[in-house]
Formats: C-alpha cells, sequence, structure tokens
C-alpha cells in the first residue's frame, strides 16, 4: 500500500487533497510487479504508462557508443516513474528503466491520468505542485553539477536519498553523480576522516 503521508512529503500535495482522492486515482491504476532486472520502460519505447513505485528500486540507464551503461537516476519507493521522452518531447525513450530490486508499482496510462485529473478540480490544483516538484528536482541536480563539488553532491544525495546507499554497488551511486567509482571511495574516506 502506498504511504499517502510520504506521497503527501514527496510531492507537496496540498491540504485539500484528501486519501479518498489519491484513493480515486489509484482505482484507476493496476497493481503491477517487475522482477530484479526487468525493464519497466526500454529505449526506444513509446509508452506513456506512469508508474508510482510501492515497493523496491529502478534504476534509470543509458548506454553509450562504446555500449557502457551509464545510470542517470535511481528512483525508490513513493517517487514516479514515467517515460519523460515521450511526454515532453513526443519522442522515443532515450533511456531503460529497470527494477534494480523485485519491485511493485502502481501504473496508469499518461492519457487516462491527465483526464483524471482534469475532471477534479482537487487534482487539478495539485498537479502544479507535482510538476513543480519534479521540475525541482531536475534543475536542483543540474546546478548540482555547475555549483558543488563532486563531494557536496555526495552529501546532498545521501540526504536527499538516505536508504539508497546501502542497496546499490557504489558504481550507479558514482555514474547519477559524475564521478568515478574510486573518486566516491576517495569523498567517503575523506568524509570518515572528518568525523
Amino acid at each position: 500500500m502506498i504511504d499517502f503521508e510520504r506521497l503527501k512529503n514527496i510531492y507537496k500535495f496540498n491540504r485539500h487533497l484528501s486519501l479518498k482522492d489519491v484513493q480515486l486515482l489509484l482505482k484507476s491504476a493496476r497493481s503491477k510487479s517487475f522482477s530484479k532486472k526487468e525493464l519497466l520502460i526500454e529505449e526506444g519505447s513509446q509508452k506513456n504508462e506512469i508508474f508510482i513505485i510501492r515497493k523496491g528500486l529502478v534504476r534509470c540507464y543509458y548506454v553509450n557508443d562504446k555500449g557502457e551503461e551509464i545510470t542517470f537516476q535511481l528512483i525508490p519507493e513513493h517517487y514516479i516513474v514515467a517515460n519523460a521522452d515521450i511526454i515532453l518531447f513526443k519522442q522515443a525513450s532515450r533511456f531503460n528503466y529497470e527494477a534494480f530490486e523485485d519491485t511493485k508499482t502502481y501504473s496508469l496510462e499518461y492519457d487516462v491520468m491527465q483526464s483524471i485529473l482534469e475532471s477534479n478540480i482537487k487534482f487539478e490544483s495539485n498537479r502544479k505542485y507535482v510538476f513543480q516538484k519534479m521540475l525541482k528536482l531536475a534543475h536542483r541536480r543540474i546546478e548540482s553539477f555547475v555549483l558543488h563539488s563532486p563531494e557536496e553532491r555526495y552529501l546532498l544525495f545521501i540526504k536527499d536519498y538516505p536508504n539508497i546507499v546501502n542497496r546499490v554497488p557504489d558504481k550507479y551511486i558514482a555514474n547519477v553523480l559524475g564521478i568515478t567509482p574510486v573518486s566516491l571511495s576517495r569523498i567517503r574516506k575523506r568524509i570518515a576522516e572528518k568525523k
């Protein structure tokens, strides 16, 4: 079951949205489970499904020209997974979204979700909060690469996602931070020495 208080905290729903309202939306959603390594969305996909992660972890990655997987994002429980390429740019996904662990989700077609949101004034007023939150997260990530050192990026990452650090190998965290695993190891050593 989705933790409504956690969802409210992540997406900053306003006080007018109740659990009953969210249940209305979830009634139209399907419960879907993915085994570890199974793809929710594949590179090249036109899929416009939205997933809310109930349990598990999803890795968003890109395969470069050398065939190397570059992890772009690690998405934990209560966050949304969506093919942003199709929703925002009307183009096939450039990324793979893979269940990093056995993962349980609610899924809903984007177009269906849009019509539900437009038909309920409470949802309509909250939609901007969700999109603002998503935009804020994206902007904060871009900003961190310009304004922060790798160590500061790591500290922000563990502050924002404390339960991910022990769930994934360092190479994936290093990818998300734009550094090498060796650099991540040095950063952790420096932080430990400061304590």
